[in-house]
């Protein structure tokens, strides 16, 4: 994980991201949800992941109008499918979703840790569609 060569493009979308992706950042930063860890613009495998966090193996993916599209929606599905592979969890959140409803993504965290720590997962939440 965060291959040594996908550096510079990490670094290149960390400064040039997304309104939503700063906003939600703001919010997740510094283990201010569940004092879970987030990492932001982390690469696994060959993919450049939104936010990571090791300690309960999620993945937060926010997609934006670039995704709303057959070509995309079906990279995103790949992507998805090899992140699972590797025994993470990837919940995907349109950005819209940051500034309208903030509070059922980070609902949706402590959820997803509470289960998770509970050994109770719910298949529903292991991805959670576009909205």
């Amino acid at each position: 994980m965060n291959r040594r060569e996908k550096k510079p493009q990490r670094k290149g979308l960390r400064n040039h991201g997304t309104p939503a992706e700063a906003a939600l950042w703001s919010m997740i930063k510094r283990s201010q949800v569940e004092d879970l860890k987030f990492r932001r613009q982390h690469s696994i495998g060959p993919y450049i992941v939104d936010f990571y966090c090791p300690e309960i193996g999620l993945i937060i993916e926010l997609d934006g109008q670039v995704h709303v599209n057959s070509r995309s929606m079906e990279d995103d599905e790949k992507r998805t499918i090899y992140i699972q592979s590797l025994g993470l969890q990837v919940m995907r959140f349109e950005n819209r979703f940051v500034f309208c409803y903030p509070d059922s993504i980070i609902d949706a965290i402590t959820e997803y840790k509470k289960e998770k720590e509970s050994g109770h997962l719910r298949e529903s939440n292991h991805l959670r569609s576009r909205k």
